[in-house]
């Protein structure tokens, strides 16, 4: 094969439709449209719309459930604080709270507490007190040297 004979498949490219060119186009006048109505006019958006047969979305029964008492957390990595006490921008040798955390810019808002996750490494030894943890994460901050504090409810 040589790069002169590659070609495209067979109905890969195909021309565009030149609608409303006169009639010897076979698209000319109302380019396909037909005479009047929603339908002929700019603008028209019927999607789901199927003839008055009850639409698709329609006929499938709802799915899931959003639990109206579900808890947001705020999440942070591991890796994340560590690279924040390396900045400077977070105290390796107090405590690691909540506040401390959103103080330090590392999380927005505590939302209904902040969740500890293993992603990345942690170097330094820390005491943090968080609303939730990973099995992980807290392995990996007491291999570290610290441990992680959590309310009695959330210790999983």
């Amino acid at each position: 094969m040589k790069l002169h004979e590659i070609r495209d498949n067979d109905g890969a490219n195909q021309k565009k439709k030149r609608v409303a060119r006169g009639p010897g186009s076979g698209k000319g006048k109302m380019a396909g449209r037909g005479i009047k109505g929603q339908k002929s006019r700019s603008g028209v958006a019927l999607n789901g719309y199927e003839g008055g047969q009850m639409p698709l979305y329609r006929r499938l029964p709802k799915r899931g459930f959003t639990a109206p008492n579900a808890k947001k957390f705020a999440v942070v990595n591991l890796g994340q604080i560590q690279t924040f006490i390396d900045a400077g921008k977070l105290d390796g040798k107090a405590d690691v709270t909540e506040d401390a955390l959103v103080a330090s810019g590392l999380v927005r808002r505590k939302l209904d507490g902040i969740r500890l996750l293993a992603k990345g490494e942690l170097k330094a030894k820390l005491n943090i007190t968080v609303a939730g943890a990973s099995k992980t994460a807290v392995e990996a901050v007491e291999k570290a040297g610290g441990k992680v504090t959590l309310p009695a409810a959330a210790a999983e």
